[in-house]
């Protein structure tokens, strides 16, 4: 996908649709702007299935994963956010903690997410995929569109451009 310049300030300007997600989250990937339509994926504390999700192919798609604000463990590390890269997945948003950060800073891809946690994830197989989430009060669907850059993180019905 060819990087547009798509400013979340200019979209809140022009879409009264536009939802925000009021999480203050960091930036961990080479890009700290990045948009997408929006895959979904529910867990606490347990990345499995992660991996199936990201090889599938990420071009033009966000991954947003409600980790329930758990900064306990790691929902994503730097093989999980290499491989995202590699599958051209424009970025990632985690309502939860990453690892490795050090791996992730120079990665062609977005990773947003609550903060850090060296704990390694669970694997309990309790992870659901394409589901309606809700992050900071925020109703996400698979298909909507994210759209993420220093400004914050917002959320809309279809794509602005």
């Amino acid at each position: 996908m060819k990087q547009v310049d798509v400013y979340t300030a200019d979209i809140c300007d022009k879409e009264p649709a536009a939802r925000v997600i009021a999480v203050p989250f960091r930036d961990f990937g080479g890009r700290c702007s990045f948009h997408g339509e929006i895959v979904t994926l529910a867990t606490y504390e347990d990345n499995t299935g992660l991996r199936e999700v990201l090889a599938k192919g990420g071009r033009g798609k966000v991954l947003v994963v409600d980790g329930r604000q758990s900064l306990s463990r790691a929902l994503v590390g730097g093989n999980i956010a290499n491989l995202a890269a590699e599958k051209c997945w424009e970025g990632m948003v985690i309502n939860g903690a990453v690892r490795d950060c050090h791996e992730m800073i120079d990665l062609p891809l977005g990773i947003k997410a609550m903060g850090t946690a060296p704990m390694k994830p669970r694997s309990d197989h309790i992870v659901q995929v394409n589901i309606v989430i809700n992050v900071a009060g925020v109703r996400i669907y698979p298909g909507q569109y994210l759209y993420a850059d220093p400004d914050g993180v917002i959320v809309l019905d279809q794509s602005c451009h």
